[in-house]
């Protein structure tokens, strides 16, 4: 994914493109030399020169708008240059459409820098917004270590519709991860009402269905405000967690999410809700019945929670990516090394590009009795 930083109007990849764009950059030299070495070494019939009028809108594509210009008045010096060995070659003609080009470059040109500094600052934007959505989770919370991925499908997005939080509590460690259906601002602006409710019911409510319950009220005030209210439309899936500060156990309470996977003693073991629960915005249509599952959970035993981007990720043959073989291979990844692998693993099985926006958060359960609140 590129990363952008302001400088002199332009847009500097880091990474992996940086010498594709350096190539770029110094496509209109590359040009003016070679159709300027064409015209001096072939018959003067040819006219290679009048090529030179594309220099400075080649420029003004690439270019801050005075080397822009700057290379036009090059074009029309090196024909005048020209007209000296070949008199006849009807120059002013030439160098008129030059001048002309060269002046539409430099508007061209300043109207591109406007819209990529307009652009730079909705990123800016974005980015501030990813912070308090998606801010950064303590390594350590409670008695779990965690770590959290969140990939965009779109090289150029920042923020979608996927969201995670982690909190710890007087009940223990609460943990929620979902999938807002959607893409865009609307997305955004359910998932972040989902998530700040969730940062203070978390705290007050004792149990999961009281959480859930008012991440869906959240969820369905937020939606009513949009100029579309139809509910089935408008739905969210989460999966709640929560760490209890004493025992080998949690509690899950699953809303049409994909399953967490649970590496238990080196053994795979998928997360499937014993009885499924009412996605978020869709509890008043077909109901308000929760369920809270309980799962053994011992020191050491690592989870992972992720989205619907992560399973659904195809390959060039249209294969899903096998996510419960490729967690059994992962029996002695800590939670950074885990997500990193995932990453990595995700990018090469999709050749490079996402389907879909991908948050996941790996946990490590440790002892209570070394429980840190953070």
């Amino acid at each position: 994914m590129l990363s952008f930083v302001p400088w002199t109007g332009w847009m500097w990849p880091r990474g992996p493109f940086r010498r594709r764009w350096s190539l770029a950059l110094l496509s209109p030299v590359i040009l003016t030399v070679v159709i300027t070495s064409l015209a001096f070494s072939t018959p003067r019939k040819i006219a290679f020169s009048r090529l030179l009028t594309a220099v400075p809108a080649l420029a003004a594509s690439v270019w801050p708008m005075l080397p822009t210009i700057l290379l036009g008045v090059v074009c029309v010096a090196i024909m005048i240059g020209l007209s000296l060995v070949y008199p006849d070659l009807g120059t002013w003609f030439t160098v008129g459409a030059i001048a002309a080009v060269t002046v539409a470059a430099a508007y061209a040109c300043r109207v591109r820098i406007q819209r990529e500094q307009a652009f730079l600052q909705l990123r800016l934007v974005a980015d501030a917004a990813q912070k308090v959505l998606l801010r950064p989770l303590p390594r350590k919370v409670g008695r779990i270590e965690v770590e959290s991925m969140y990939l965009a499908a779109a090289a150029q997005a920042r923020i979608g519709g996927d969201f995670y939080e982690a909190v710890a509590t007087p009940y223990g460690v609460r943990l929620i991860i979902g999938d807002v259906r959607g893409k865009g601002l609307p997305a955004v602006g359910a998932a972040a009402a989902v998530v700040n409710c969730f940062r203070e019911a978390a705290y007050d409510e004792p149990t999961l269905e009281g959480i859930v319950r008012r991440l869906d009220a959240s969820s369905v005030r937020h939606s009513c405000t949009l100029p579309t209210g139809d509910l089935l439309e408008q739905f969210t899936t989460v999966v709640l967690a929560e760490f209890p500060h004493q025992g080998d156990h949690i509690r899950l309470l699953n809303c049409g999410h994909p399953p967490p996977l649970l590496l238990h003693h080196g053994k795979l073991h998928v997360l499937d809700p014993t009885t499924a629960s009412p996605m978020l915005n869709l509890a008043a249509l077909i109901g308000t019945d929760y369920t809270t599952d309980t799962v053994v959970c011992a020191p050491g035993d690592r989870l992972l929670f992720y989205t619907d981007g992560v399973i659904e990720s195809r390959n060039s043959d249209g294969e899903f990516f096998a996510l419960q073989d490729w967690m059994r291979r992962q029996a002695s990844a800590g939670p950074r090394a885990l997500l990193d692998t995932l990453h990595r693993d995700l990018l090469h099985h999709s050749g490079g590009g996402l389907n879909d926006d991908v948050a996941a958060l790996a946990v490590c359960v440790r002892d209570s009795s070394v429980r840190e609140d953070a």
